[in-house]
């Protein structure tokens, strides 16, 4: 293999959605935004088809992408219509959108829609006491409102949570005096794990591919959906002075090259036991190994971001573009 692939346990990712469900005593939207945070959303999808009460997607193209792989679930688009085109691929592929201001509500007239509510977070929704104006607008529209939600921006701040739970139960009276059984869904994996209120439905996205989110601790005993390997490519009895990209911090007896590098979604400063900086499609390490040995470079998405300051996902979003293969 001359590139990196990632392995990836869709078991695990089952487990995972259970062990949430469970925690949250309450059924879960199965968040596969971004390729399914890079594990790749219709192998997903498929996985979790008996599992998951629906799947939530950022965008229309990608709910798309999953009906034409087969997905046959309820389809949330998290992403407010931009124009009109979006709007009628929603309706064509059956998707649910999202109405989360008066131009975008208009843009769903004749679409199934949850309506987002604005409980703090201020990037998408109306304010919850604009929620009984926006429902009349969607009756006069033709909107079917089958769902409510918001978001926490912080679940770790108890009293963030509390106000935002607060204003988001109120927003769902005004809601569900027009629209009954319209569900209702708050808390995504930092929710579930600060305890927030299930209402109907949690929203899971991390959470699924095994990780909790800062600055929670996996209380869970989530398993991590995804390893990256990378082959050998190249044994080197060192001559001069260089390792890759730089000047040699020491005096090598050894080194190897293994396929793996910043053109695949790696940092290029450093990581995966590499002597210096990533180049674009390698990156040299001390030691011996043969030509041709596998090697897994990243097992804990994590422990990775840790080591430059950033966080699982935009971790496992980088690698989306990795060959994967997939358990059952």
């Amino acid at each position: 293999m001359q590139r990196p692939y990632a392995a990836v346990s869709l078991s695990a990712i089952r487990s995972n959605l259970r062990a949430l469900a469970r925690a949250a005593n309450a059924p879960a939207i199965a968040v596969l935004k971004d390729d399914a945070y890079g594990h790749g959303a219709e192998h997903v999808a498929h996985a979790l088809g008996r599992e998951a009460l629906l799947f939530a997607v950022s965008c229309v193209a990608e709910g798309v992408r999953l009906r034409a792989a087969g997905a046959d679930k309820d389809i949330l688009v998290l992403t407010p219509l931009l124009d009109e085109g979006d709007a009628l691929r929603a309706q064509y592929y059956d998707l649910i959108v999202t109405a989360a201001s008066p131009a975008s509500l208009a843009r769903a007239a004749g679409c199934r829609a949850h309506l987002a509510l604005n409980t703090g977070m201020n990037r998408y929704g109306v304010p919850p006491q604009e929620a009984e104006g926006a429902c009349r607008r969607a009756v006069a529209l033709g909107v079917r409102i089958e769902g409510v939600y918001s978001h926490l921006y912080d679940a770790a701040d108890g009293s963030a949570v509390q106000f935002q739970t607060r204003a988001f139960r109120e927003g769902c009276l005004a809601v569900c005096r027009f629209f009954p059984r319209a569900l209702r869904h708050l808390c995504a994996t930092g929710g579930i794990l600060a305890g927030g209120a299930a209402f109907d439905a949690v929203r899971p996205g991390l959470g699924l591919y095994g990780y909790a989110p800062p600055p929670f601790e996996n209380t869970l005993s989530l398993a991590p959906a995804m390893k990256v390997y990378a082959c050998v490519s190249q044994e080197t009895v060192p001559y001069g002075g260089g390792a890759g990209y730089g000047a040699a911090p020491k005096r090598f007896r050894s080194l190897h090259t293994l396929c793996a590098g910043y053109g695949d979604g790696f940092f290029r400063a450093g990581g995966l036991g590499a002597v210096g900086n990533l180049c674009m499609d390698a990156c040299v390490r001390e030691g011996r190994l043969p030509v041709g040995t596998q090697v897994c470079v990243l097992a804990d998405a994590a422990a990775y971001a840790a080591e430059h300051g950033t966080t699982a996902y935009e971790v496992l979003c980088a690698l989306r573009t990795l060959e994967k293969r997939y358990d059952k």
